[in-house]
């Protein structure tokens, strides 16, 4: 499939997990990917890797240039970089609070803003979040993340309905638990490791985690010319965990 041949795209946080599965699958498909990530380098699976802090606004400014200068423009951005927080409402401090909202709804703000005029400039230009399931769906222990990711919804439904008339489509995926490097941290870090991963397992009906190249083909869906008519619109990507309401496995 060369759905995507003859445009160029930004993924942040492309060089791990969700990001770099997209990064991957956007580039098989046709795609000039360049990955914008803190760890960016030679080795990057992209087109081209950019070191860029997406919470740093020169950062920003100066890596999208970049991308553009080296492609001659912007048909795709992919806010996939974020950052995770564990605890109820009261188990983070204000920095942390600060902290996680800069980089996951500030963050992506700053991206979509310096992408935003070469993206005006394609002929088929489309934004894609990186957003949750708890988004949607109460989990404990995830107050401020939670918060965080709400926040990335409301803002994909304004971008889209700010930008239809520019021709840029605004969308965001919902996975639930993927499994992933940030993921696997938690689960190392847990009392009891084994239990913890059953627990995740279990929470979903699929009884499995979502895989990060799963993710990556909704993203490339949204992303895609193919779906044109697809702005504003929110996709769970989380093994029935939002809609579902079955029995446990036995």
């Amino acid at each position: 499939m060369t759905d995507f041949a003859g445009l160029t795209a930004i993924v942040t946080g492309g060089e791990s997990g969700i990001g770099a599965a997209t990064v991957a699958l956007l580039r098989a498909r046709g795609a000039r990917v360049a990955s914008l990530d803190p760890t960016a380098g030679p080795h990057s699976g992209s087109d081209l890797g950019v070191v860029c802090d997406i919470a740093d606004r020169t950062s920003v400014d100066a890596a999208v240039a970049r991308v553009v200068d080296a492609f001659g423009g912007l048909d795709v951005l992919v806010n996939n970089a974020g950052i995770g927080a564990v605890g109820d409402v009261a188990a983070n401090d204000d920095a942390e609070w600060t902290h996680v909202l800069d980089v996951n709804v500030v963050g992506t703000a700053r991206v979509s803003r310096a992408a935003l005029p070469h993206l005006r400039a394609s002929g088929s230009a489309a934004i894609v979040h990186t957003c949750s399931m708890v988004a949607a769906a109460g989990y404990p222990q995830r107050a401020l993340y939670s918060a965080s990711k709400g926040a990335v919804a409301a803002l994909t439904l304004a971008m889209a309905a700010d930008h239809v008339h520019e021709g840029i489509r605004v969308n965001a995926v919902l996975p639930s638990t993927t499994k992933t490097p940030w993921v696997e941290r938690l689960l190392a870090a847990a009392d009891d490791p084994p239990a913890a991963a059953a627990a995740l397992r279990a929470r979903q009906p699929i009884g499995r985690l979502v895989s990060a190249d799963e993710v990556a083909h909704a993203i490339a869906y949204l992303a895609s010319p193919l779906a044109g008519s697809t702005t504003g619109t929110l996709l769970g990507v989380d093994g029935g965990a939002i809609g579902l309401r079955v029995p446990p496995r036995t």
